[in-house]
């Protein structure tokens, strides 16, 4: 007989990991604090937004967990379950973005997830999704390394493939087609993960939640205090301008929170502070600003042979 899922174990997950990411990029930070905010959602569940501010080092960072619950699935979650439709469901996750000051320091999102519908005189379907990816305004090959070395190990309880196929689903998921390039330099993206052993299925969940600060602080600290000027700061405003562009085209979380009537406030706290768009600029050739798209942006293996 199949396990039946436990909603309430994966919540006080959820809730821990929030803390445990908190404490640890308030240390990064060594001065400046998240701000608690809960909130009730007037059609059922709440969340508590954790937002720092005008840091040292972020500029604005948001880590979010929310627990929402409705009467009918939204359309952005049955486009490929249509057997859903109308159904009572919960869904609850906690998600991220951490902007920093320094340009050389890269922004980083992760989520991880969970989804649980209940159809009328059927058992309850479940499924997790999640992962993390890195946003880098210079980059530096052994930071795509770490990054990937820690997404792989650990994806490497749960088969062999498992990093590599949520390898190239990041790639492909978090790619601007309007703009024929992606977001970033990639880590892990799976969603709809249902194997039917929910223990296992929640423990891939909590491998990816857990890891994702262990990839990103040894990146934040090698590159927190690297002088930059204003020729830098302009060019991280600008590529800003890319990650605004998926997360209000492109991005599930954000479509999901809309349609299902979730706290806007919270769903767009991933936008960074400060952005601009320019018309049709294009990099110097041979400059450091030319070889994040040319070396960097490109959707590589970072842990071939070659790459490392």
């Amino acid at each position: 007989m199949p396990q039946q899922p436990d909603s309430n174990a994966v919540k006080q997950y959820l809730l821990g990991l929030q803390d445990t990411i908190c404490q640890r990029l308030e240390a990064l930070e060594g001065g400046a604090e998240f701000v608690r905010d809960a909130w009730d959602r007037p059609e059922g569940g709440g969340g508590v937004s954790r937002v720092i501010s005008d840091g040292r080092i972020f500029e604005k960072g948001g880590v979010n967990f929310s627990h929402v619950m409705g009467d009918t699935m939204p359309a952005s979650a049955t486009a490929h379950r249509p057997h859903l439709a109308g159904a009572p469901w919960q869904a609850m996750g906690v998600s991220l973005v951490i902007h920093p000051n320094n340009p050389y320091v890269p922004t980083s999102h992760a989520n991880v997830r969970f989804f649980i519908a209940t159809p009328e005189n059927g058992e309850p379907v479940y499924w997790f999704g999640g992962g993390y990816d890195l946003t880098p305004y210079y980059g530096f090959d052994e930071d795509c390394v770490h990054w990937h070395e820690t997404a792989r190990a650990a994806c490497a309880p749960f088969g062999a493939d498992t990093y590599r196929r949520y390898k190239y689903w990041c790639d492909d998921y978090f790619y601007l087609r309007h703009r024929d390039e992606p977001r970033g330099v990639g880590g892990l993206f799976f969603d709809d993960h249902n194997t039917g052993d929910f223990e296992k299925d929640f423990g891939l969940m909590k491998s990816v939640g857990n890891s994702y600060i262990d990839a990103y602080e040894p990146i934040v600290r090698r590159r927190m205090d690297h002088t930059y000027g204003e020729r830098e700061r302009d060019f991280q405003l600008y590529r800003r301008g890319r990650y605004v562009e998926f997360n209000l085209v492109y991005d599930r979380g954000t479509l999901f929170g809309l349609q299902s009537g979730g706290r806007t406030e919270s769903i767009l706290m991933s936008l960074p502070p400060l952005v601009r768009w320019d018309y049709s600029r294009v990099p110097v050739a041979g400059s450091e600003e030319a070889r994040l798209t040319e070396h960097f942006l490109t959707g590589r293996d970072w842990l071939a042979d070659d790459a490392k």
